[in-house]
């Protein structure tokens, strides 16, 4: 048996981090066995389905680089299929028209609740012959009355039903058009589909879709119920916890394989392990280490997974998606210095791209002010007296690399007999603008003689004129 998953979302909204799991979980799955994965858009929600969350939720999986073998396809486009096995049901008795008003089944609910009964249709339909005049049928399923549908479940176990407690579910509007529950089975059906993995509020679907898929004659797929993801409070994951677009994820900075290592440890572990290639991810993965109990979504250990990604993976790599924000940034990294050499001396203090993006953009773009606190911190004191003798040391160097810029530096500070602090910092401020960078040899290097030279004439004449208006430095 070849296995295929599928990942099966209705767009009405963005992809979100318990859909984006759920794919995930069903991708690995899929990859670890040589199988095939799925995407399938269903879409029969014609008013809430809109095309501009079709093209977020391909967006997403995209980013995420999740890709799909199939698909994807759509349930709007397969309303004949369900028409013809809706017939067929209807045909071997195993579907009937149901010709009750809205009125009569809210009598019958509040009838049930008034006797503290679970409220359900009663079946009235079940056995009738005649059509009634004004009503727009709807078709419904013809559950079994007795005995039970049970399944094992790849993540909980045996679970099991009494088919009394399951009543016959609407499969057909009275518009003609079909519903969840059969659309599905018949999904999964038509497209071989052998593992369905997606979240544990289905679970009450599941009888009602082994019983259909039954009366079809159709074989069974494997069932695997992820449990839910939590906020920090116990609650079921919201926008107030995070549960955001994927892609909002990318504009705050996260690379997608950090928040895919995110995402597979919600629920899912290996040993004490925290970070994952994304080949371990594949032989590692089982669903039988999925846990059992709902997951609670933690944005700091998010982010501390994205910085180990940020300093260690390919420089080259981080670039490609740091040129994203730089570009947002209104900057255009294409010159000097190369993005991935910012990279390799920027990951270690950056948490995020959009923090890396931010505090390197002094290396492409003339700032026209300093930071007013590093300038009184700083810019005082001897600072004109050290940013002169600078400028004649790296005036004089031969070759322009971190090395020799790090002997002037030293030589400077033996010079004017202060410490290396005392040297840097005004340095810093000088060719940054703020007083944090990476190692001050390695950003001149990668600022360039040119520029760095400029900037140093710059900031020496604004010591100067700070001077004047303020009175002697230090005073």
């Amino acid at each position: 048996m070849k296995v295929r998953t599928r990942f099966a979302p209705s767009p009405t909204g963005y992809l979100h981090i318990g859909g984006a799991r759920t794919a995930l979980f069903s991708w690995l799955f899929a990859r670890k066995h040589g199988g095939e994965f799925v995407l399938r858009i269903e879409d029969t929600d014609l008013e809430r389905s809109t095309q501009e969350s079709v093209n977020a939720i391909l967006e997403g999986m995209t980013w995420l680089g999740l890709e799909y073998d199939e698909g994807p396809f759509y349930q709007t486009e397969r309303f004949d299929r369900y028409k013809e096995v809706i017939q067929q049901l209807l045909d071997q008795g195993d579907a009937y028209y149901c010709y009750c008003s809205k009125e009569e089944l809210e009598q019958m609910r509040n009838e049930q609740m008034a006797r503290k009964e679970k409220p359900r249709y009663d079946g009235r339909c079940r056995d009738r012959k005649a059509p009634r005049e004004g009503v727009e049928p709807v078709i419904r399923f013809r559950n079994p009355q007795d005995g039970e549908v049970a399944f094992d479940d790849l993540i909980r176990g045996r679970i099991a039903f009494q088919n009394k407690e399951l009543d016959d579910l609407i499969i057909a509007r009275g518009d003609g058009t079909p519903t969840y529950n059969l659309t599905v089975v018949v999904d999964d059906w038509d497209m071989g589909i052998t593992h369905v993995i997606r979240g544990d509020d289905h679970i009450n679907n599941t009888p009602r879709q082994i019983n259909i898929l039954k009366a079809l004659g159709a074989e069974l797929p494997h069932y695997a119920h992820v449990p839910m993801i939590l906020g920090a409070d116990g609650k079921r994951l919201s926008k107030r916890h995070g549960a955001v677009s994927v892609m909002q994820y990318r504009d705050e900075g996260f690379l997608p394989e950090a928040l895919i290592n995110y995402l597979v440890r919600l629920g899912w572990s290996h040993g004490d392990q925290e970070v994952f290639s994304l080949d371990e991810m594949i032989e590692l993965f089982d669903l039988k280490d999925v846990n059992r109990s709902a997951s609670t979504f933690n944005p700091e250990k998010l982010l501390w997974l994205n910085q180990q990604y940020l300093k260690g993976s390919d420089p080259d790599h981080v670039a490609r998606h740091l040129s994203w924000h730089i570009g947002n940034a209104g900057v255009d990294p294409s010159g000097d210095p190369p993005l991935a050499e910012v990279v390799k001396c920027q990951a270690e203090r950056s948490k995020t791209l959009i923090e890396m993006a931010e505090s390197s953009r002094f290396f492409w773009v003339e700032f026209d002010s300093y930071d007013e606190k590093a300038v009184q911190k700083n810019f005082k004191g001897e600072a004109l007296d050290v940013l002169k003798a600078l400028a004649a040391g790296f005036e004089a160097l031969e070759e322009w690399r971190a090395e020799p810029i790090h002997q002037v530096v030293i030589a400077t500070g033996e010079q004017l007999d202060l410490k290396l602090g005392k040297v840097a910092q005004p340095l810093r401020v000088a060719v940054s603008g703020g007083g944090v960078s990476p190692p001050i040899d390695i950003t001149l290097e990668l600022l360039g003689r040119e520029r760095t030279l400029a900037r140093l004439a710059k900031a020496i004449e604004y010591v100067e004129k700070k001077s004047v208006t303020e009175g002697p430095a230090g005073a």
